[in-house]
């Protein structure tokens, strides 16, 4: 058993065809799908979770997404951008066998950006932001359903990224005019929209995972992991958090969530610059694994805190070489202890 790593999504420059030969050839064991928002706002997270085909109609103005009755300009180049880089990812895929993770923004984030008509947000309207989950879903199996035609020998993972999760669920998402907060929506509807993504996720990839880079709702209170993850209905087969972003109560909840069988994807590589070597890297790690009450090998995965946009390919190209060194030195120590 060993323990994996792999990157987020983001990662810098604008053309594609370099960021995907750096994630075959930097995580060979775990390629991902990158994302370079610096192409442009379609390219970004919510750009890109909007430019799916079957997704709802949306336009970009003014700086912000919105629904719209038609697609706008914006919305038909991210679905462009998704063609091509589908088209170049499966020219450099072929015969490729093992994991391979697709990322997307979940429907929590989705509905916290979009803006709609008389409401402000979806994340206002309940009706909207249901409406908004079942089309990301029914994408998200469409998506699937592509890449497992162009990649064959791919065991895919879907990564849901929600950095705004935490503060929908805490009721901290500021209205358009930012003199509001939009009410805090409870757990079972938080778990019910994951659960759908999951669902429609599940007959074709492998595993689902929660991504946030963003702490739950303040010092000593616990990501409710089990409301969320395949116990309680969100249908989720593992999280991924930055590591930095963890309380004492979210290491217990975590720990727990390991001994259910839950994978973790462990955010230990900061963002900050410079790049961390590998030695204070493999203590860091070893002192997080070490308060998680020392899960099995095969169920970590280490990764950076969050995306990797603002460095050089030098610099990730540096940060994914630390991290495979870690991995390789946490499997180790692991396998002695066993």
């Amino acid at each position: 058993m060993r323990v994996g790593y792999t990157g987020l999504g983001s990662l810098p420059g604008t053309d594609f065809a370099a960021p995907v030969r750096m994630t075959f050839d930097k995580v060979g064991d775990f390629p991902y799908l990158p994302e370079l928002p610096a192409r442009g706002p379609w390219a970004a997270m919510i750009g890109r979770g909007l430019g799916l085909p079957s997704g709802l109609a949306a336009d970009y103005q003014a700086g912000e997404w919105r629904l719209s009755d038609a697609s706008g300009i914006d919305q038909r180049r991210s679905r462009a951008t998704w063609r091509q880089d589908l088209d170049l990812l499966e020219e450099n895929t072929q015969g490729f066998t093992g994991r391979f993770k697709v990322a997307l923004a979940g429907p929590w984030t989705l509905a916290a950006s979009l803006g709609v008509a008389h409401t402000g947000r979806v994340l206002a309207d309940h009706g909207a932001r249901r409406d908004l989950a079942q089309s990301l879903a029914q994408s998200i199996s469409e998506l699937l359903a592509d890449l497992a035609k162009r990649i064959p020998g791919a065991e895919l993972v879907l990564q849901v990224d929600e950095p705004s999760l935490p503060a929908v669920a805490a009721g901290a998402v500021p209205t358009p005019g930012g003199f509001f907060r939009h009410r805090a929506v409870d757990l079972p509807e938080l778990s019910t929209a994951l659960g759908w993504v999951s669902a429609a996720a599940r007959p074709i990839a492998t595993e689902v995972i929660l991504h946030s880079c963003a702490a739950w709702s303040g010092p000593g209170l616990a990501w409710p992991l089990a409301n969320l993850l395949h116990q309680q209905g969100g249908g989720l087969t593992g999280i991924s958090l930055d590591a930095d972003q963890l309380s004492s109560a979210d290491f217990d909840a975590l720990g727990e969530t390991a001994d259910a069988g839950a994978r973790l994807y462990l955010g230990v590589l900061p963002t900050r610059l410079p790049v961390l070597g590998t030695d204070a890297l493999t203590s860091r790690t070893l002192r997080l694994v070490e308060r998680l009450g020392g899960p099995s090998a095969d169920q970590l995965v280490l990764t950076p805190a969050c995306g990797l946009s603002g460095w050089s390919f030098a610099e990730v190209s540096l940060g994914l070489a630390a991290l495979r060194t870690v991995a390789t030195r946490v499997s180790g120590e692991l396998g002695q202890r066993a």
